[in-house]
């Protein structure tokens, strides 16, 4: 079937079910980020591949909400397609809301997969539809019509040693538990893949780039039960697992399990995590206590196991993006190299490294005017030619069995313009301004964006994404609960958390750059006016000085660049043959004003 035949096909389906609204989500019922196949509905209504949006079908309207990263993206996919896109003005906002409730007439009724809606949005939905007395129906229209829909992935899992990760289930069970007696919760469900993950020290294959098996758990002060397709466990699995106090039940057991809650119980649920369908199976007498997951804040702040052995992950890291980078300079203008090829040569440079997992996401490899893009993927259709001038940018990220990494360099390819030096050296001063803030105890993310943005800010230049998101441990690339972006949210940044800095500055038609490091939070001097903490560098690979223009640096700036320069030198050197070690020490050589 064609995007228009789907269209179709969907809208004959509510119009017999009078059914003046129809939403789909880019959700699973575990609410994840990134999907299985089974569950890429977007993609397969409308083409769009992005990894965030929403489509609204109406009678004579079909959209796609979508924020600012994917405008030229989606305007390219959704192309014939019969669905338009609608710029969203703020990121991650449910803007569509209001159009329907401006749209809709009132006792309409607007209809979608309960699966793949939060709690939270299902709750927003019942809340401002009721204005216009509009009802919600939960009607799954696409299962008639896709034919050949992939299946649920069924790949093995796995458990991580207790000494490699530094704490043992039954130890995150009994924190967990504490947690929900001062909630005063006798029940906590679970649905969140990388929640899951960290609790039960569980990984596998079902998603992409993220080591996480599909699961739900559910917990009481006597009993955790996880519902998964057994057969991704081993028998020895299973008994660890009932040696830590957890029963394994079957992945479809969890709605049956929730029915059965018993009545005039609670039960502990995160909103944001957790999906509206089967909130609705909990009994009606069940108080349900609504909350962030005890243990998305618990898996955020890495202990000294997982910290020691990220930083071993960053060395191997950096070994790759190094061998990457002399690569790149040496065969530029001799050889041809696209997007694509960069992006499969410098995977090559990871796989060689021990304990190399695949990738923490889908490589960014953005030449010229696709760095403006700031989630652009390359494909055969985009693949651009890099050559010998202008800006590369490159964000890309590995999963090693001892962590995780994510790293953005901006690499001067040559002939660079005034423009491109400028805001090169902007976005690095952002960085390092990021990167070596100082800031008191209960700090929370949006202070440590407005530090970074300030560069930028002095001339005007500002960027549309997040300053940083959090990093799981051989888990998921964005993490939460902490993050670097504008909007206030209230989470302090706590020692042991890692999180992304990555400013940017986008040019449409001309260039983007971004240049991003991980930090960890370290404690850093304490006083009569509060204990203050700062950021351990994680990232060690180099970062190129070629086109800074050293006018607009201060010294400190300066100072941190060329320190961290020489830390790369030390801690990459013994790890490289003589030919990469010489081609290092010129691209960390130090540099100052008056050079």
């Amino acid at each position: 079937m064609t995007y228009p035949e789907k269209l179709s096909a969907i809208r004959k389906q509510m119009q017999a079910d009078n059914v003046q609204a129809y939403i789909i989500p880019s959700a699973d019922p575990h609410i994840s980020e990134y999907l299985p196949d089974h569950y890429k509905c977007i993609p397969f209504t409308s083409g769009f591949t992005g990894s965030a949006g929403t489509l609204v079908i109406t009678a004579d309207f079909a959209g796609l909400w979508a924020d600012f990263r994917y405008f030229e993206q989606a305007a390219e996919q959704l192309e014939n397609s019969g669905f338009e896109l609608v710029k969203q003005k703020v990121q991650h906002a449910p803007e569509y809301i209001q159009w329907l409730i401006e749209k809709l007439d009132n006792g309409a009724v607007v209809a979608s997969n309960e699966k793949l809606l939060s709690l939270l949005l299902g709750d927003l939905f019942t809340q401002q539809f009721s204005v216009k007395n509009i009802s919600l129906a939960n009607k799954d229209y696409l299962s008639a019509i896709w034919e050949n829909r992939p299946e649920l992935p069924n790949q093995s899992a796995f458990l991580i040693a207790e000494k490699h990760i530094g704490q043992s289930v039954s130890s995150k069970l009994a924190e967990v538990r504490s947690a929900l007696s001062k909630q005063g919760a006798a029940y906590h469900l679970i649905s969140s893949l990388d929640d899951m993950a960290w609790l039960f020290n569980i990984r596998g294959n079902d998603v992409s780039y993220n080591p996480v098996v599909l699961s739900f758990a559910l917990i009481n002060q006597d009993h955790a039960k996880i519902f998964i397709n057994p057969d991704k466990l081993t028998a020895d699995d299973k008994a660890q697992l009932l040696k830590e106090g957890v029963e394994v039940f079957d992945y479809e057991e969890i709605e049956d399990a929730l029915k059965r809650i018993p009545e005039n119980s609670s039960i502990f649920i995160d909103p944001k995590r957790n999906c509206f369908a089967y909130s609705k199976l909990i009994p009606k007498t069940v108080r349900v206590i609504k909350d962030t997951n005890p243990s998305t804040q618990l898996k955020a702040i890495k202990n000294e196991t997982e910290l020691a052995n990220t930083r071993n992950a960053m060395v191997k890291d950096g070994v790759a993006i190094t061998r990457f980078l002399k690569w790149l300079s040496e065969n530029i203008g001799k050889t041809l190299i696209t997007e694509l090829s960069a992006a499969a040569e410098l995977r090559k440079f990871r796989a060689a490294q021990e304990g190399f997992v695949g990738d923490s996401f889908n490589t960014i490899s953005a030449y010229k005017a696709h760095g403006a893009l700031p989630h652009y993927g390359a494909s055969e259709q985009s693949n651009s030619e890099v050559k010998a001038e202008g800006l590369f940018l490159v964000d890309s990220g590995g999963q090693y069995f001892y962590g995780t990494t994510d790293i953005t360099r901006t690499i001067p390819m040559g002939n660079n313009t005034e423009e491109e030096q400028m805001d090169y050296t902007l976005v690095l001063k952002g960085m390092i301004d990021g990167c070596k803030s100082r800031f008191p105890k209960g700090t929370c993310g949006y202070q440590i964006d407005a530090i970074t943005r300030k560069p930028l800010w002095d001339y005007a230049l500002n960027y549309g994404h997040g300053t940083g998101h959090g990093v799981g441990y051989f888990l998921n690339v964005h993490e939460g609960p902490q993050v670097f972006n504008p909007t206030a949210t209230p989470v302090a940044i706590e020692l042991g958390m890692i999180t992304s800095v990555e400013p940017g500055i986008y040019r449409p038609g001309k260039h983007g750059i971004r240049i991003e490091n991980l930090v960890n939070t370290i404690k850093d001097v304490s006083n009569e006016f509060n204990e203050f903490y700062a950021f351990e560098c994680l990232t060690i690979a180099p970062i190129s000085t070629k086109i800074v223009k050293k006018d607009l640096l201060e010294q400190n700036q300066i100072d941190w660049l060329n320190g961290y320069n020489a830390l790369v030198f030390e801690k990459l050197s013994p790890f490289l043959n003589e030919d990469e070690v010489a081609w290092l020490k010129e691209e960390t050589r130090e540099f100052s004003i008056l050079s």
